[in-house]
C-alpha cells in the first residue's frame, strides 16, 4: 500500500526526496519544477551510481555537464521520449574568455563531456548555442555540443546542435579505441562538424548542412583523425543528409591531423545515404597542409543530387562493401554488438 501511493504521489508531481548525501541512487530523476530528486542535470549525475538512470523530465536545462569516466553504464533518458522536450544547452566557445583571461579551447567549450564506458543516452537534445555572428570579438569559433571519450556508447534518438565542431567523437587516449553508435539521430553544423578519432557509426541519421551564406564553401562535413592503426574511424550509413546551402558549396570532409601527427589518417566511409545538391563534385579537401588523398575517404552506393562518382570521389569496391557495415565498426574484439 505504501509503495501505491508512492507512485500515486509521483505521478501527480510531487516533490522526490534527494538521496541521502554522499549515497549514489540508480534512479535518479531530474525536473526544472522540483517533482523530481534534483532540478540540474548535473546534480543528477553526481548522484546516480554506475549501471543506473538518469531520468529527465522536458526543460531546456541550461548548464554545462560532465560524465566522468567512473559513471559506468549510466543511462540518461528524456521522459517524454521526443529529443525536443528536453534540451541541454550552452554557449562558449573556443575563443571565450574565462573569469581568469584564459579561453576555453575547443575540448573546454562542450557542452557534454562524456567519458564513461557503457553509456546511453536517449531522447534528448544537446546544443552548444554560440552565435558567432554576435560575437564578432570572438575569433576562435568552434563551439562542441558533446565532446565523447568513452567506449560502447550509445546514442538512440538524439540531436545534436550548433556550428562549428558540434560533436567531438573521440577517445580516452591516442592509440585507445572508443566504439560509438549514433542511431537515429539528428546532427546539425558547419565547420568539421563531425570530428575526432573514435570509431562512431552514424546509422539512419539525419544530418543538417547549415549555410553560412557562401556561394563557394559553406564548410565540411567531417574531420576524423583516425589512428593509423584503426581500420574504422567514421561511417555513415543509411541516412540522410540535408541543407539549403547553395550547391555545390559543401564538403563531405577533410583529414585533421591533431598538432601535426603524421599518424592521424582518417577513415571515413558514408555509404548508402542520400546526399544533398549542397555537396560539391570533389567533396574530399586537404587540410592544414595534408592531402585528403592520403586519407581512408569513401563512399558507396550514394544517393540523391550531391552524389556522383570519378576520380576525386573514392568508391568503395563491392567485394570490400562486407567487411564496412555498422558491426564490423563496432565489434572490436568483445563482439559488441548494438545495431538494431
Amino acid at each position: 500500500m505504501l509503495k501505491t501511493l508512492l507512485v500515486a504521489s509521483v505521478l501527480a508531481g510531487a516533490s522526490l526526496a534527494a538521496p541521502p548525501a554522499g549515497a549514489a541512487a540508480a534512479n535518479v530523476v531530474v525536473a526544472k519544477d522540483g517533482s523530481g530528486n534534483y532540478t540540474t542535470v548535473q546534480a543528477g549525475i553526481n548522484a546516480v551510481s554506475a549501471g543506473g538512470t538518469l531520468s529527465i523530465k522536458p526543460g531546456t536545462y541550461r548548464e554545462v555537464v560532465s560524465v566522468p569516466s567512473g559513471k559506468t553504464g549510466i543511462t540518461m533518458r528524456g521522459t517524454t521520449g521526443k529529443a525536443a522536450d528536453v534540451v541541454i544547452d550552452y554557449d562558449n566557445a573556443s575563443g571565450t574568455k574565462k573569469t581568469d583571461g584564459s579561453t576555453y579551447g575547443t575540448s573546454g567549450s562542450a557542452t557534454a563531456t562524456i567519458a564513461a564506458n557503457g553509456f546511453t543516452a536517449t531522447a534528448l537534445t544537446f546544443r552548444n548555442s554560440f552565435d558567432r555572428n554576435a560575437h564578432p570579438e570572438i575569433k576562435d569559433t568552434q563551439a562542441v555540443a558533446v565532446k565523447t571519450t568513452g567506449d560502447r556508447m550509445v546514442f538512440d534518438n538524439v540531436t545534436f546542435l550548433g556550428h562549428q565542431d558540434t560533436l567531438y567523437a573521440d577517445t580516452a587516449a591516442v592509440g585507445t579505441i572508443g566504439r560509438q553508435y549514433y542511431r537515429n539521430c539528428a546532427i546539425s553544423g558547419d565547420v568539421d562538424f563531425l570530428f575526432g578519432r573514435a570509431t562512431a557509426v552514424f546509422d539512419r541519421a539525419t544530418i543538417t548542412l547549415l549555410d553560412r551564406g557562401s556561394s563557394s564553401n559553406n564548410g565540411y562535413l567531417t574531420a576524423a583523425s583516425t589512428r593509423r592503426s584503426n581500420p574504422y574511424g567514421f561511417l555513415i550509413t543509411g541516412s540522410k543528409v540535408l541543407s539549403s546551402a547553395a550547391k555545390a558549396s559543401f564538403h563531405l570532409g577533410r583529414p585533421w591531423h591533431p598538432g601535426g601527427d603524421v599518424d592521424a589518417i582518417a577513415q571515413v566511409l558514408i555509404r548508402e545515404t542520400a546526399l544533398p545538391a549542397a555537396v560539391k563534385p570533389a567533396p574530399w579537401t586537404d587540410m592544414s597542409g595534408f592531402s585528403w588523398k592520403d586519407a581512408r575517404f569513401f563512399e558507396y552506393r550514394n544517393t540523391g543530387a550531391g552524389a556522383g562518382t570519378g576520380a576525386d570521389r573514392p568508391q568503395l569496391p563491392a567485394a570490400q562493401a562486407g567487411n564496412y557495415t555498422a558491426q564490423k565498426y563496432l565489434a572490436g574484439s568483445d563482439g559488441w554488438n548494438p545495431v538494431r
